[in-house]
């Protein structure tokens, strides 16, 4: 029996296409992603203990989490620890492989980092946080975090900083003088124009009177009596 779809069946049908295929592809997108944060790198100096911070997220949850740390050693990756969680807010159990390796993550806000006790020019290079979401049929990420070890940590010079700084610092108080001698200067000259005006005031009322223009009694004459 052959199926004839009207136009707008087809419409429809090509809208409801649309609106799953945008839905999958927003899911793919979102899916499993693992992130060391903004900064990739650390330069720590010898002897010192350093975390390698990693975290995971999901936008459907997880189950079953597969995730591990590796050390890229000249080119041949070596485990450092790896664990399963299975839920969310669970504690994993890990095996640890190198030494002086501590897992510190708890999955504590989905945070899965380690600390390295005692660092040593060896520890130095790449290591790699990868997971695995069997939720997500086992879409996987990975993420890489760079460690440095340094005999000590480079002074940073500031001078060009500190001369900047006191620049912008000066021009802005200077301009902030100016304003005020500025806003000062108009008011002490609002003041002047107000008292010479008032002086020019009491100077016209003194010379009316003395001129008998402001109907002084003294000037007025009494009108005769008739006979």
């Amino acid at each position: 029996m052959e199926v004839r779809w009207t136009g707008v069946e087809r419409a429809k049908l090509g809208s409801q296409y649309a609106a799953f295929t945008l839905l999958l592809g927003v899911w793919s997108a979102r899916g499993l992603e693992m992130s060391v944060g903004k900064v990739p790198f650390l330069e720590a100096v010898n002897g010192s203990t350093v975390m390698l911070p990693c975290t995971y997220a999901s936008c459907i949850g997880i189950k079953d989490l597969y995730f591990n740390w590796q050390y890229n050693d000249n080119g041949t990756m070596q485990k450092v620890c790896e664990a399963v969680i299975p839920t969310e807010d669970v504690e994993p159990d890990v095996k640890i492989f190198r030494e002086r390796v501590e897992f510190i993550g708890k999955n504590h806000k989905n945070n899965i980092s380690i600390l390295i006790w005692n660092i040593t020019f060896e520890d130095g290079g790449l290591y790699t946080c990868f997971g695995r979401n069997p939720k997500e049929k086992n879409k996987n990420h990975s993420t890489v975090f760079h460690l440095i070890v340094v005999n000590e940590l480079r002074v940073v010079d500031n001078t060009l900083t500190i001369i900047i700084a006191s620049a912008v610092g000066g021009a802005i108080a200077f301009l902030m003088a100016f304003m005020l001698l500025k806003n000062f200067t108009l008011f002490v000259l609002a003041k002047l124009e107000e008292k010479n005006k008032e002086c020019l005031v009491s100077s016209s009322g003194i010379d009316n009177t003395e001129n008998g223009l402001s109907g002084s009694k003294a000037d007025s004459k009494p009108t005769p009596k008739k006979k």
